[in-house]
């Protein structure tokens, strides 16, 4: 995928560039397996583009959302 490719989810509309960047609707980008950790893995619909593991890639412990740090 190129650089200025984008997929759009159609279950939660979050914008995906370039294969791994992912624009949020708040906040700084961050990558497939973040938006894994904190959104997919709960949501469970059908159409979502971020279920394929080896699209995701790995999550991290800080992928995973945590109030405590600013």
């Amino acid at each position: 995928m190129s650089e200025n490719q984008q997929e759009i989810c159609p279950v939660c509309q979050v914008k995906i560039v370039g294969g791994d960047k992912v624009l949020f609707s708040s906040g700084p980008p961050g990558t497939r397996a973040k938006l894994w950790a904190r959104v997919c893995q709960y949501v469970q619909k059908h159409g979502c583009i971020n279920q394929e593991p080896d699209a995701v890639g790995n999550v991290e412990p800080e992928d995973y959302y945590n109030p405590d740090i600013s």
